[in-house]
């Protein structure tokens, strides 16, 4: 038996990057220097960063021509545009067309003189202000991107907009009022105990916010306070739509990274990671100043606060990839590999980064975990529903009057928060259909949003929670674009370590451009991709077509349920 499971376990690249010290997010942080400002291919320039790192050269060559970032051109000046769903509402998709126009460079190509470089991106999180793009790091927004891009406007980048409608709000305290963090951490780690902000996040009865929805307390438990135990805080926030994260990690950074310490220190982990995706370089910096003043306020260290526990963070950044929020993916992103799900089990909180026992919670649930500890987790569990407590934060797209990130209960009806909160759509314009919860969340028709916001309440209608962006459409964008869209989104970010996703995704695209599917093999290739798919990534695409179906009458033709 023994041998059967090391047998699995093994993993080639692992082992001799082991061998090499572990240059995990090294290697990838060293392929992105050598990638600036030059348009040639990986094959180019990625073997020497390999030989740099002790590594042989398709250790480079992988994670070189996996990931976006990394595998597209970059000219002098590198330009990237969202084509992510919100962006794609806003104006049918029709932008990207006009940037390439006005900079006179094809998307994921770079002019003949290397000076200018467009690669498309799914989301920025500026789906309250799109189109975006980022132009180097400095954003762009709205209807006059292509003008801001060509010089003939200033760059306009609104901040976003955050509205609590809880009276007292557990995430956005910070952000709205300047509620101070580390408020929490010293006396805990001075005078606590692991055991108490074990108990106190178990009774909060606190899910992850990512999209999984797991049990936070009961996710912490299975890592078993087991030595090298690592906490990872995922800013991989990838579901179009939503920029939630964003908000938190730009406005309120101490939060995150308190939370994160009390994590840390309830699963007896001396060490943290904060990966913060590479679309959001505000963040990013953000991110690591916080950092940095928490070392030098004695939050982190090696004896934090005086006492004997030691707790040490870093900022890694990512390279592009929506799959790579996966946890999975995300731990051979750290570990220098390509983004793709590895098979479970073996799950992370047992082997995981560098075979270590790895906890991964996403930013807005460690942000969550200093008011629990604070206040009680009975008084947070009083919140929200009785399966699904708490507060969440519910981020609106550009189609809305009012968008932005709203802090809601859980179980709010969706209803309420598209006209009440959302005030509709802009300029009087009719909803056609909503997507909650990210490309592959789910749709909803504009007179089926009676359900409470909530997992339970809306995959009973065939949608997902997820991060909970609502992306509104509007009768100018055709039900087919749509399709076409979720299909494209498919086909580009699935990872391709599952035949069926990533020959799944391909085919379902062909048939989506060609109007629709030949007789009954849409069902068929249904039932693969849920049924035979590694992840959540490939299992999600046939709710989502068919969710999108019924939001508008079973049309594109062929493809309802």
């Amino acid at each position: 038996m023994a041998f059967i499971r090391s047998a699995r376990t093994f993993d080639a690249f692992r082992a001799l990057a082991d061998r090499r010290g572990r240059p995990g997010d090294r290697l990838i942080e060293s392929l992105a220097e050598a990638r600036a400002g030059t348009s040639d291919s990986p094959e180019s320039w990625a073997p020497a960063v390999a030989s740099r790192t002790g590594l042989p050269a398709a250790a480079a060559l992988g994670p070189a021509s996996y990931y976006a970032d990394l595998s597209a051109p970059h000219g002098d000046r590198h330009v990237r545009v969202c084509t992510a769903t919100a962006c794609f509402a806003a104006e049918g998709g029709g932008h990207l067309a006009e940037v390439e126009r006005v900079l006179g460079v094809a998307a994921h190509t770079a002019s003949p003189r290397g000076d200018v470089s467009v690669q498309t991106v799914r989301c920025l999180g500026y789906c309250y202000a799109g189109p975006a793009a980022l132009d180097g790091d400095t954003p762009c927004t709205g209807a006059t991107l292509p003008a801001q891009l060509a010089g003939r406007e200033p760059p306009r980048a609104p901040g976003i907009p955050a509205v609590d409608d809880t009276g007292d709000p557990v995430l956005l305290g910070g952000v709205l009022s300047g509620e101070p963090t580390w408020q929490v951490w010293p006396g805990t780690v001075s005078s606590g105990t692991p055991e108490e902000v074990r108990r106190e996040v178990a009774a909060s009865g606190l899910r992850g916010r990512g999209g999984a929805g797991f049990r936070v307390a009961a996710k912490w438990e299975a890592a078993g306070r087991a030595p090298g135990t690592v906490v990872v805080a995922n800013g991989d926030e990838g579901d179009p739509g939503s920029y939630a994260d964003r908000l938190l990690m730009e406005a309120d950074p101490g939060r995150v990274l308190e939370g994160l310490a009390l994590a840390c220190f309830a699963c007896g982990a001396r060490r943290g990671v904060v990966l913060v995706r590479s679309e959001y370089p505000a963040a990013l910096a953000r991110m690591r100043e916080a950092v940095r003043r928490a070392y030098e306020g004695g939050h982190l260290g090696p004896s934090v606060h005086g006492t004997a526990t030691s707790l040490d963070i870093h900022v890694v950044q990512g390279a592009g990839s929506y799959v790579a929020g996966e946890e999975t993916a995300l731990i051979a992103g750290l570990e220098g590999g390509r983004g793709c799900a590895r098979p479970r089990p073996p799950y992370p909180t047992e082997h995981g980064l560098w075979d270590a026992p790895t906890v991964v919670n996403n930013v807005e649930t460690l942000a969550a975990v200093p008011w629990i500890v604070r206040r009680g987790g009975r008084q947070y569990a009083r919140r929200g529903t009785s399966d699904e407590t708490g507060t969440k934060l519910v981020c609106l797209s550009e189609r809305f009057a009012r968008p932005g990130c709203y802090e809601v209960e859980l179980g709010t009806p969706v209803r309420r928060i598209v006209t009440e909160l959302g005030g509709g759509l802009k300029d009087g314009a009719g909803l056609t259909a909503l997507q909650v919860g990210g490309p592959l969340g789910g749709f909803l028709a504009a007179d089926a949003l009676d359900v409470p916001l909530s997992e339970a309440g809306l995959s009973a209608r065939g949608a997902a929670l997820g991060h909970a962006g609502l992306v509104a459409f509007d009768e100018r964008v055709a039900p087919e674009d749509v399709l076409r869209h979720v299909w494209e989104f498919a086909a580009a970010e699935s990872c391709g370590a599952c035949s069926p996703c990533r020959v799944g995704s391909q085919l379902g695209l062909e048939w989506a451009l060609a109007g629709a599917p030949p007789d009954q093999e849409w069902e068929r290739l249904s039932r693969l991709l849920t049924e035979a798919s590694l992840c959540a990534f490939g299992r999600r695409i046939p709710p989502a077509v068919h969710s999108l179906a019924r939001a508008y009458g079973n049309r594109p033709a062929g493809w309802g349920p």
